[in-house]
């Protein structure tokens, strides 16, 4: 079955340019509205898996936007596609549910990539976003610093060290099936790491995951 997308920009030549989706197989294209207050009044109708959402537009942003489709339809997922990626911008649309977050000068098949991969369950940020997301919350180890095994004192929550092993590689953006590959387990093993991971964390999906990975200094980019 297609992933069904809506796209939600005020330009119409990004509007139109994103029916580049139409070429992928497994997307369709459902429609696209001007700002967030037309997608939200056709969000029944047209009945989207992933809306890639633009977040300047008058009427209704696109952070308002995602907040008001994740409360009340928890199913469809919100990827932000937008010119910006400075800090407040970041931690608003991903605050308000965004599972995905790319600059506009991604290109068709990043984009086609980050849809599916969020209608998966999983989170996409771009790369930048990512080391924005470090730099503001500051607890990951620099780069030059030596790679070593967490130790079970070390870790929060509780969490062992392949639970903590499996938030890294969700953190590098990696699906289950990626990290299955890595660390030459089967895929059920993986799931079942990330659901007690979730537990025990308190976080709801894969894009909070991220956040806490870099939080408590378990990921680096």
């Amino acid at each position: 079955m297609s992933v069904r997308v809506l796209v939600v920009d005020d330009q119409r030549v990004v509007r139109d340019g994103l029916a580049l989706l139409r070429v992928a197989p497994d997307l369709d294209l459902v429609g696209t509205a001007e700002n967030g207050q037309v997608a939200l009044d056709r969000l029944d109708e047209l009945a989207p898996d992933v809306v890639l959402m633009d977040l300047r537009m008058p009427v209704l942003d696109g952070v308002e936007a995602t907040r008001r489709i994740r409360a009340g339809h928890p199913t469809v997922q919100v990827i932000v596609l937008t010119t910006y990626a400075d800090d407040e911008s970041v931690f608003a649309a991903l605050r308000a549910g965004a599972r995905g977050y790319l600059t506009k000068d991604a290109d068709a098949d990043e984009i086609v990539r980050a849809v599916r991969r969020v209608h998966a369950g999983e989170a996409m940020l771009d790369t930048s976003v990512q080391a924005r997301l470090l730099d503001a919350l500051g607890g990951a180890a620099p780069a030059s610093a030596p790679a070593r095994a967490a130790e079970p004192a070390d870790l929060p929550d509780d969490l062992t060290p392949r639970e903590a092993e499996v938030l890294a590689l969700i953190a590098e953006g990696l699906s289950n099936t990626e990290i299955a590959r890595r660390l030459v387990v089967s895929e059920a093993t993986v799931k079942t790491h990330v659901n007690r991971l979730f537990a025990k964390t308190g976080v709801r999906d894969r894009a909070q995951a991220v956040r806490y990975a870099y939080r408590q200094g378990l990921a680096r980019p």
